[in-house]
């Protein structure tokens, strides 16, 4: 239900353990062993990359450059909050 990433599932016959492969947008693939990971694992990493995909698609389309690179004295800045 991921729109950043795309599942394939391919049946093996050979002795290698069974494995999961996700294919995001950008093109990255990331491989799982599907004997010790755990499905709830591989979803909640599929929707965090997902996330941020999204978000730097985001920047990108702002013409903001990406990754964001924040100055180290605005992290130690105070912040009075939002109203």
């Amino acid at each position: 239900s991921n729109p950043a990433c795309q599942l394939q599932v391919k049946r093996r016959t050979d002795d290698h353990p069974p494995q999961i492969t996700v294919t995001f947008v950008n093109g990255v693939e990331e491989a799982f062993d599907a004997t010790s990971t755990p499905a709830q694992t591989i979803r909640t990493m599929i929707l965090e990359k997902g996330q941020m995909l999204e978000t730097e698609q985001m920047f990108r389309e702002a013409g903001e450059k990406w990754p964001v690179i924040i100055p180290e004295e605005e992290l130690h800045q105070s912040f009075p909050g939002t109203k």
